[in-house]
């Protein structure tokens, strides 16, 4: 594509471009909004933009009771993640090895959601946001694991069975999200799992294994096999030649794919809503305030989309520069 050299041009680009972001990030602005406001306020006839904020709404959505030492609880739990992310984000510049730095950052983040509900008294929402972060690690764990694999021996063998896999699971991707809940939902009752989180992350690791596949495939295709050819000239197998040279490589591609698989899983609502009856992950719990006939609710259901989407645009914001690099590495070529 030719650059724009006209000032004109590049103006009218910029407008648009500008725009669009405005267009996009309206709803979620006057969803931000709304969550900080009285039911008084939310259904005024003409729409408020100057009103007096509340958190009144986070908290019923998150707290059932405030205990009363609940300023000390609150500082301790700010102080504490925030010692958590500024180890995260330095653990590459801290004199021992990162990977002992993330570790202990993951222990903290679990032991840190443990200790909350022991020290306050939690809605059912909190549950719900604990199922959805063991529901949606588990999915990106097991789908990018199997997709890894199977991304690379696809890339690697150019066969007619390659050509039958990859088209079998392009057939399955296309096919419409109803087409997966009886079938899911039978071996469930069959099985007795049931409301159980493993046979959600069951059917959304199937669900997004298509599409883990190719996008890991089209990653590995832009290796070049001589790579792992010099890896197994020095004395490595095959499996040892793609931990220890591909991966690294593909390294950003794999982020980019488990972003995907992330927002796939954590964003999910038709196959949780009908294989579980009680636990629900955030899609589903938000669908509690916006389903009822009251209106009464609309502020909660605001503050609870709000809470269920500060966690991924941090992760987004984190793993930002990966995904830039993963999507530019080819991942967009088919």
């Amino acid at each position: 594509m030719d650059r724009i050299t006209s000032r004109a041009g590049r103006r009218f680009v910029h407008f648009v471009l500008l725009s669009f972001t405005v267009y996009s990030l309206v709803p979620f602005i006057w969803t931000g909004m709304q969550s900080f406001k009285t039911v008084k306020d939310a259904f005024s006839r003409t729409p408020l933009l100057l009103f007096e904020p509340t958190l009144q709404n986070y908290q019923d959505v998150w707290i059932r009771r405030v205990p009363e030492n609940a300023e000390a609880i609150g500082l301790g739990i700010l102080l504490a993640v925030m010692v958590l992310v500024g180890l995260l984000l330095t653990a590459r510049s801290l004199p021992i090895n990162d990977r002992l730095v993330y570790g202990f950052c993951l222990a903290g983040f679990g032991l840190l959601l443990w200790a909350i509900p022991q020290l306050i008294y939690m809605q059912k929402f909190y549950d719900y946001f604990i199922n959805t972060l063991i529901v949606t690690a588990f999915t990106i764990t097991i789908s990018i694991s199997i997709g890894c694999l199977a991304g690379y021996s696809l890339a690697r063998y150019a066969g007619l069975a390659a050509v039958v896999i990859l088209i079998a699971a392009l057939a399955f991707r296309a096919l419409p999200r109803l087409a997966f809940v009886l079938p899911y939902y039978w071996i469930g009752s069959l099985l007795n799992l049931l409301d159980t989180g493993l046979l959600v992350v069951v059917s959304l690791v199937a669900v997004n294994q298509p599409f883990t596949i190719w996008m890991l495939r089209s990653f590995f295709m832009e290796v070049p096999k001589d790579l792992e050819e010099s890896a197994m000239v020095d004395g490595a197998n095959r499996l040892q030649s793609f931990l220890r040279v591909i991966v690294p490589v593909a390294w950003p591609g794999i982020i980019s794919t488990a972003l995907f698989t992330l927002l796939l899983a954590y964003n999910e609502f038709l196959l949780v809503r009908v294989l579980t009856q009680s636990n629900w992950t955030l899609p589903v719990a938000i669908s509690r305030y916006t389903g009822n006939e009251s209106a009464d609710e609309i502020t909660l259901a605001a503050a609870a989309s709000v809470s269920a989407t500060l966690p991924i645009i941090v992760v987004i914001l984190y793993f930002q520069k990966h995904l830039v690099k993963g999507l530019s590495a080819g991942a967009v070529k088919g």
